[in-house]
């Protein structure tokens, strides 16, 4: 399997974030090469994988379904796995991503150990229009910090949405991105871009690393 490695990333790195993409796009897609670079200026650095289908994918152009999620968890177990070896004991290693990517990062962290922190992008609390079909029953059973940065306007989980699950959200921190989608575009008026609401959640992502640093 080929890894996605910012160019920053060697055996004596502080902190490493491996980064799962999206249902629909690789982890080469612009949102992944604008939030990896942004998190690696920060001095966050990533890994970047596809998923068993998403591989297939680059093979022969044919779009596939996400694969299940034994296999979708195996396959970033084994990534985990082969980073933590890299890197040993000395290195924080962190797990997150896109949407999907995101959520299957928190539901390993709520299965293994060897994780010191989960960052979810765009977190799929629900399918879109589907308010009621909540995806939030594993949080308890996290095993580490996690972090969600999250656009106010997300169909998959909006602010007005969370009234009533303050329970359920006790497990994490949860910030939100003023005007951002699910792909962290902003309204045509707002003065910020897609880059800086980006730029925006990796900052907030250095300062969840900051204080898992000092704790």
């Amino acid at each position: 399997m080929e890894l996605i490695k910012t160019k920053g990333y060697e055996s004596t790195s502080e902190v490493v974030l491996i980064l799962a993409h999206g249902a629909g796009a690789p982890a080469d897609s612009p949102f992944m090469e604008a939030l990896a670079g942004a998190l690696s200026s920060l001095g966050i650095e990533t890994v970047r994988f596809d998923f068993p289908y998403m591989q297939k994918r680059r093979l022969d152009g044919k779009k596939r379904p996400p694969d299940r999620e034994p296999a979708l968890l195996d396959c970033f177990s084994l990534v985990l796995d082969q980073i933590r070896a890299e890197l040993g004991s000395n290195s924080r290693v962190l797990i997150g991503g896109k949407s999907m990517g995101g959520r299957m990062a928190s539901i390993l962290a709520s299965r293994r150990g060897g994780i010191d922190g989960v960052a979810c992008y765009g977190y799929p609390f629900h399918p879109p229009g589907k308010p009621d079909n909540w995806r939030t029953a594993h949080f308890p059973e996290l095993s580490c910090p996690m972090l969600v940065l999250q656009g106010t306007r997300d169909p998959f989980g909006k602010p007005v949405e969370m009234a009533g699950r303050e329970s359920e959200l006790e497990a994490i921190q949860l910030h939100w991105l003023e005007g951002g989608n699910h792909d962290f575009q902003p309204l045509k008026r707002q003065p910020q871009t897609q880059n800086d609401l980006i730029l925006a959640a990796s900052r907030q992502t250095r300062i969840f690393v900051d204080e898992m640093l000092v704790s």
